[in-house]
């Protein structure tokens, strides 16, 4: 049995666990509170505060993480008697077995907490005592009780799960457990003054302080380690980490428990009991205000305003930025007492007469402002999906429009972060007379529109001028009343009967483009929107020298809740002393760019569409065409003897006599040789015609393969790989294993997440787990490019998660009510299988194959 750890999964922080039910309030739209989300390190004298919802799995019912009120957890969906029932029961010992580890190593870390104690007492009544008996009952107050809470539990836990019997009852168990923390109650009301006390007798006393610096906790039994060394004040935070697992667990439990069977009223019990405990635990925290009101005023002519997100002082923060008729205005939400009415705070302006862009070989280095991580990211994105969902079912259920409220503040907490977090193209402008200011935008095409705006204003007489502070605070007054956009753009501010947008793939052809005025190198992007900002999504080849471009390229682009493609068409720059200083890379001249709306009765047709798009004079011609993700689930198998795409890859691995198909492995080879470094490499698509070609003659097996893999554009190649997994008569991982696998990732618990995860694994025929793990370690690979390719382990999981693992046929028709039913229950937590796999250590198919689980059973 291996230790407890995040292993293979985002680390979760300190603020995760115990402050996830604060929310975001008007004051804090600037991100100014950044340093309230990056939490207190373990044993942080900060008053811990309970997380009443399992967020750390955000695959669990969204109905679970509605706050403070007490509920009644209602039968797990799906779970009928009979089959499902007997699958549910195999799950059921999977998450028993991960968390009986996870509490055998708890036990241990609770007696090494313990070991000093008796010393420590025993020297309290000699001459020298160490600490006073006041402070030894201070410091380890009811930790002994704990201790033999836990073990108890242990012991009677044990033999039942090592004994299996599918008929076994342990929810009473579970029940005593629940009844007992009381205990942990008052183990949390002395946590501050525990953590003080050790802190003030470490510094006081060196004898007290070697100990408390390195406690030893013994490893658990199959372990290779016999002891670890843990600080003391590590060990005291550990049964406030502890205190959301057992509700986590038993909400794992209740999913995977029949209604029918006899543990189930208890485990209701046990989690009723352990919601009510957490509530009075949290019933003194007063969540922050978010009530926004309007005062009036009106002054010069508003061209544009928008939220941007700046850097400022190595953060990031949210401001709200007013572009008038001569001057630009960067504001915040000012922070005002309770009943007053909330106006805007002045960070900066510009006069536009004195406003200058820097050319990006002039600015000057941006100070260093840590990436959000890409897990964290999607962390979010999933809570949206989630929430966005249950908003629904509160609706169609005639739900109190309480709960709805709540939960929709959920949501606007999550996509402010989202919002905050994701930017990360840079737009710098400069005060002639001043300093340089620093932007970070979602996309080259929203830096344009502001450069364009600003220069349209440039155009006029202007004149530069110096404010009074009584002429900013009007100017800054008259912003609430002026303002057009009035929330900040995420989709919760959305109305309900708005499009959904669409789910699938858009078949895109960029034909040609005219209106240019001298010849140059041109080619075009295409970004589509997902989660409020946009993705670029393909690029055409650079058409050289010429004022009329012919391109005639098709591009197969995947939409997630899409609503509108933009394209941009750029003058390739080929000369190196013109390198933007922000993030290392030459610069292209944007030409012009387009935006049109993805109306689903317009692009739903089999048929193509052919439109023109104009911009700046230059129009480009492009016709498009959308299959649904419906239609994209139907794989269709070769009929042909010979060939790889849509063989098994049983057959194929069998005819060659190889372990990993040949396509996979020459695909592989020529990224890794020179498409490693290529800006989003897997993400772009390749030219269709290419990929096509390169799919022709690879089921050929033509004698020429290797010639054309070495002349190919690297995209079609990589897109080529993609194609194959897609064409599999079935996903890499299975239809028979695609249930197990989706219950297995919304595990809470990591122990027995881990524990399923790795045995589902096992479970796999062999060739597709050979080829999984060959994958696997390319992708990792491509990662460790990132800062030069632009693609992270997440980013990679996005684009393959959903190709390697799918629903079949018969099970999205018959869970899956929708398009947008399908992004939110099933394509987030593919992607999260496979970013599961790709952050965990090395597998090895030798290894895999030869270590049995800790309490092993078929899935």
């Amino acid at each position: 049995m291996e230790p407890l750890s995040h292993r293979g999964l985002p680390r979760l922080s300190w603020i995760d666990t115990l402050y996830s039910n604060f929310s975001y309030g008007a004051d804090d739209y600037d991100g100014e509170g950044n340093e309230e989300q990056k939490g207190p390190p373990e044993g942080s004298e900060t008053m811990p505060y309970i997380d009443e919802s399992p967020t750390m799995s955000p695959q669990l019912s969204a109905r679970s993480q509605g706050g403070g009120d007490s509920i009644s957890p209602t039968p797990p969906e799906g779970l009928a008697p009979g089959v499902e029932a007997g699958k549910g029961l195999e799950m059921r010992k999977l998450v028993l077995s991960g968390f009986l580890a996870s509490e055998e190593i708890y036990i241990n870390q609770l007696e090494a907490l313990l070991l000093p104690m008796k010393p420590l007492k025993a020297t309290a009544t000699t001459s020298q005592p160490v600490l006073t008996i006041q402070q030894i009952e201070t410091i380890f107050y009811k930790i002994q009780d704990i201790y033999e809470i836990h073990k108890e539990f242990y012991d009677n836990l044990c033999p039942k799960v090592q004994q299996w019997d599918s008929q076994v009852t342990m929810g009473h168990l579970f029940q005593k457990l629940a009844s007992q923390l009381g205990v942990y109650k008052a183990f949390v009301d002395n946590y501050k003054v525990a953590l003080e006390t050790a802190e003030k007798c470490s510094q006081s006393n060196n004898q007290f302080q070697k100990i408390s610096e390195e406690l030893k906790v013994k490893g658990p039994k199959d372990s290779k380690e016999s002891h670890t060394s843990v600080t003391m004040e590590a060990l005291l935070y550990k049964p406030i980490d502890r205190v959301t697992r057992s509700t986590l667990v038993l909400h794992d439990l209740l999913k995977h428990t029949p209604v029918d069977h006899p543990d189930y009223p208890l485990l209701q019990d046990a989690l009723r009991i352990s919601q009510n405990f957490l509530s009075s635990i949290n019933e003194d925290i007063d969540p922050r205000r978010t009530a926004v009101t309007t005062p009036k005023g009106e002054t010069r002519q508003l061209v544009k305003d928008g939220f941007l997100v700046e850097v400022s002082e190595g953060s990031r923060k949210l401001r709200h930025v007013f572009l008038f008729t001569d001057v630009l205005l960067c504001a915040k939400l000012k922070k005002t007492s309770a009943g007053k009415h909330q106006q805007y705070d002045c960070k900066w302006y510009i006069p536009l007469a004195d406003l200058v862009f820097p050319s990006p070989e002039e600015a000057e280095p941006s100070p260093h402002v840590h990436p959000f991580p890409d897990h964290e990211l999607e962390d979010m994105k999933m809570k949206i999906s989630a929430l966005k969902s249950e908003i629904q079912k509160e609706k169609a259920n005639k739900g109190q429009s309480r709960a709805i409220e709540r939960l929709k503040k959920k949501m606007f907490e999550n996509e402010f972060l989202l919002l905050l977090n994701s930017p990360t193209i840079p737009f710098r402008i400069h005060n002639r007379n001043g300093k340089s200011y620093l932007f970070l935008l979602s996309s080259d095409y929203e830096r344009s529109e502001w450069r364009e705006a600003i220069q349209k204003l440039q155009k006029k007489d202007l004149q530069a001028f110096v404010l009074s502070s009584v002429e900013l605070q009007v100017l800054t007054g008259s912003c609430f009343k002026l303002r057009t956009v009035h929330n900040i753009p995420v989709t919760s501010n959305k109305d309900d009967d708005e499009s959904p947008g669409l789910y699938g793939f858009l078949h895109v052809i960029v034909h040609s483009a005219k209106g240019f005025k001298q010849s140059a190198n041109l080619y075009c992007t295409l970004e589509v929107d997902s989660f409020g900002y946009f993705v670029s999504k393909a690029k055409t080849r650079v058409f050289r020298d010429t004022m009329e471009p012919k391109w005639d390229e098709e591009f197969e682009i995947e939409l997630e809740g899409s609503q509108s493609l933009r394209i941009l068409c750029y003058e390739k720059c080929y000369d190196k002393t013109k390198v933007n200083k922000d993030n290392n890379e030459i610069v292209d001249k944007i030409m012009g760019k387009g935006q049109i709306q993805l109306d689903p009765q317009t692009v739903e047709t089999k048929n193509w569409h052919t439109d023109v798009i104009e911009m700046n004079g230059i129009k480009v011609e492009f016709s498009m065409k959308f299959t649904s993700r419906d239609m994209s689930l139907k794989r269709t198998p070769s009929k042909k003897q010979t060939g790889v795409f849509g063989v098994k890859i049983s057959v194929v691995t069998k005819r060659e006599r190889s372990k990993v198909p040949y396509i996979v492995r020459q695909c592989v080879e020529e990224v890794e040789k020179r498409g490693i470094e290529e800006v989003g490499i897997y993400r772009i698509s390749g030219v269709a015609t290419d990929i096509q070609a390169l799919k022709a003659v690879f089921d050929a097996n033509n004698k020429d393969i290797l010639l054309m893999l070495s002349d190919m554009d690297i995209n079609a190649i990589a897109g080529t790989l993609k194609l194959y997994f897609r064409e599999l008569p079935e996903p890499l991982l299975t239809d028979r294993l695609y249930p197990a696998f989706m219950e297995g990732i919304a595990l809470s618990d990591p122990a027995a997440k881990e524990n399923c995860m790795m045995h589902l694994l096992r479970s796999l025929p062999d060739p597709n787990l050979i080829t999984f793990l060959f994958l696997l370690e390319h992708l990792k690979r491509v990662a460790e490019k990132e800062p030069i390719n632009k693609m992270s382990l997440h980013n990679l999981a996005t684009v393959f998660g959903p190709t390697l693992l799918r629903p079949s046929e018969v099970e999205s028709k018959a869970h899956l009510s929708s398009a947008a039913d399908i992004w939110s229950h099933d394509v987030m937590a593919q992607v999260q299988v496979l970013l599961y796999y790709l952050q965990h250590p090395p597998i090895s198919f030798a290894e895999l194959k030869r270590n049995t689980l800790y309490f092993s059973t078929d899935v």
